[in-house]
């Protein structure tokens, strides 16, 4: 890196088996506050996911620490990098899954997909009779996808798997090939895991997800549309993995362009053009509390969230 100020973002994941939670729990915090290193992340008994941020050798010797774990030597990894710290601290988190379908059944760790690198996805989602498959949620895919992706519209991710009977209910569909792709990999390893315990044989999915296919794939040869939503304070990244032009409604998450924001609907931290006349007064007034008390932290030039957490 050539700019001694700029954060190095890493995007990261792995299932595999973990018994000692609490005591995962507490390395990793350790090693992170070591480290000068902020974000999330969420372990559990099938693995650990998370995205974390920091000056590029603090990232550099965290991860190193972490694949020092045997269990985690060969975790996936996405880079990318911004000028601005995107979180406000740190917190390692005890789960039930590290990615949320509400199956307990669905276990990568012994039934998953057909994964397929960045360098051959083109090949395979050109295919006209693969079916491509966008497992993200619709404030995801909202503001880019590729091309001809059929989009499940979901709100979460718990969803899925009753759009998949609907799917897999359609005779037409029964002997299909599947394409699945999300953000970083972590939830198609699910949803390619469920979609072979539903019957379907020729299930693949992107390493690495979108971020890596991103990082791999040059600008002139994607098929790539829009921009990319990650879960942190970016909002969502461009094809060339910079910062993009959407910022993000507080109240339901939804990505939002300057034209929407000067809609009277918008109210910073407090409602879009997408949720105005979904909530509720009382959740208004928290929301306006919540940003007045943000307002007041920037004007005496605090963090409104800050610290690390466990819990």
């Amino acid at each position: 890196m050539t700019n001694k100020n700029e954060i190095l973002v890493a995007a990261l994941y792995k299932f595999v088996e973990i018994d000692d939670l609490l005591s995962l729990q507490s390395n990793l915090y350790e090693i992170c506050e070591e480290n000068n290193i902020m974000g999330t992340i969420l372990i559990a008994n099938e693995g650990i996911n998370g995205t974390i941020s920091g000056k590029n050798n603090e990232i550099n010797q965290t991860i190193s620490l972490l694949k020092s774990d045997k269990r985690f030597a060969n975790i996936e990894i996405k880079y990318s990098s911004t000028d601005k710290q995107p979180f406000h601290r740190m917190k390692v988190r005890l789960k039930k899954e590290i990615v949320t379908i509400g199956l307990p059944e669905i276990n990568p760790n012994k039934k998953v997909g057909t994964y397929v690198k960045p360098d051959d996805w083109n090949d395979l989602i050109s295919d006209p009779n693969v079916v491509v498959i966008d497992t993200r949620n619709k404030y995801e895919t909202k503001i880019g996808s590729f091309q001809n992706a059929l989009d499940p519209e979901t709100s979460s991710f718990r969803e899925f798997p009753d759009w998949v009977k609907k799917f897999k209910s359609s005779k037409e569909n029964a002997n299909k090939k599947i394409a699945m792709f999300c953000t970083g990999g972590i939830r198609c390893e699910k949803a390619s895991s469920l979609m072979k315990e539903e019957g379907f044989e020729d299930v693949y999915h992107l390493q690495g997800g979108i971020l890596k296919y991103l990082e791999t794939i040059d600008k002139e040869n994607s098929l790539w549309n829009g921009e990319c939503f990650v879960f942190d304070q970016r909002v969502c990244l461009t094809d060339e993995l910079e910062v993009g032009s959407y910022k993000m409604c507080f109240a339901c998450r939804m990505p939002i362009t300057e034209e929407e924001m000067q809609n009277e609907k918008y109210i910073e931290g407090i409602s879009c053009i997408y949720c105005y006349d979904k909530t509720t007064k009382e959740k208004k007034e928290r929301f306006g509390s919540r940003q007045k008390q943000i307002l007041l932290a920037k004007e005496r030039g605090e963090k409104h969230l800050g610290g690390k957490q466990t819990k």
